[in-house]
This record gives C-alpha cells, structure tokens and sequence, in this order.
C-alpha cells in the first residue's frame, strides 16, 4: 500500500469472481519489485434497483477506488473480467464519472496497461483488453502491452497476451498458471518501471 504523499502505481479493477482480484495481487508484486509503490482499488457492483446504496467501504477486499486515486497515481493498471467481449459495467459506470480528470489533462503522458480473466479459452480477452483501453487513449495515457521479449508469452497455453495480461478460467477456478503469474508480474514490473522514468522525466523539464 501506498502513503498518500508517496508516487504510486494504480492498479483498478472489478472481480466477481475472484481471479481479476489474484491478478491485481500479482500485477500489484511486480510493481512493487520495480521499485514503486502499488495502490490496490476496486469499485462497487451496479445495482439493478435504483434505490439501492452499498455501504461506502467494502467489508473486505480492497478499497473502493476515488477519483483522487486515479488523478494522483503516477501509473495505471486497469482490469475487469469479460463481459460478452467488453468491460464490466461497473469499471466502465466509474470510469463515465472521470470527465473533470479528463478535462484537467491529470493522466495525459502516464503509462498504462490492462488485464483480464474469461470463463472459455476464446471468451473475449483481446475485445475486452482493446476496449479498455480506449477511454485511456482520451485519457491521454500511453498504453504498453506485453512484449514478446517475455518468454511465458510465447509458451503459455493460459492466459497471455501482448495486449494485457489475462486469465483462462480453465475449470471455473480462479487459481492463476504459472505463466499467468509471470506475466501478470512482468506488466506490473514494465508499468511501474515506465512510471518512474516518466515522472523523473516530468520532474526535470519543470
């Protein structure tokens, strides 16, 4: 976790089933081994009945992600599980409310990556993956993906992609492959690595 006053890297996601949750740990230990602190944050379901209010702190897991988190953060990871080929709508409910940010320019030239988990091996990894990262793009952000200098990439027969990480539900367990867990460490590692030398780059042009 990061100190308020500390840089850290953003790692934002929505899981329903837990495997989103396991990457975001994973993406969250290769950040940190970069050398930069990683900052963990979830958002809230979206609730068919519009009365309905969840308790402002969720009784475990992560906290839930405020706009201050995502305007400050030096770096962005952003994960959701697929939902017919596309984010889940309550990543994307979170990110409609970030107009002020975007008309601020708080995230323009910062690195960012994305990630994923389907229950089927073709369920929509890449859409959900490209998809996400459009509303960054209007964001300003600068997308990296996976480079094929990452061996697992080339061998896993998971989750893995040169778009973002993902994960193969394989047998409905949200338990990750070993090369799910490189990867997802890798892209933690390149974001936070690029977060560093972009804010030192920032630093010194000021």
């Amino acid at each position: 976790m990061a100190p308020d006053s500390e840089a850290y890297v953003l790692i934002l996601y929505y899981s329903r089933g837990g495997a989103t949750a396991r990457m975001a740990a994973e993406l969250a230990r290769g950040v940190e081994a970069s050398g930069i602190a990683a900052r963990l944050r979830t958002v809230p379901t979206v609730s068919p009945d519009t009365q309905a209010s969840l308790a402002p702190v969720p009784s475990e897991g992560a906290p839930y992600c405020t706009l201050e988190d995502l305007r400050q953060c030096a770096g962005l990871l952003m994960g959701s599980p697929t939902r017919f080929g596309n984010m889940a709508s309550p990543l994307r409910y979170f990110l409609d409310q970030t107009s002020d940010i975007w008309l601020e320019g708080s995230l323009t030239g910062k690195p960012a990556a994305v990630f994923t988990a389907t229950g089927s091996l073709h369920g929509g990894q890449e859409t959900t993956l490209t998809s996400m990262m459009l509303p960054l793009l209007h964001h300003g952000m600068l997308i990296a993906g996976i480079p094929y200098s990452e061996a697992a990439l080339m061998r896993t027969s998971t989750g893995g992609t040169p778009y973002g990480a993902s994960h193969w539900n394989k047998g409905h367990t949200s338990d990750l492959s070993e090369d799910e867990i490189t990867l997802c460490r890798a892209l933690g590692a390149r974001i936070g690595q690029l977060a560093q030398t972009l804010s030192q780059t920032t630093q010194a042009a000021k």
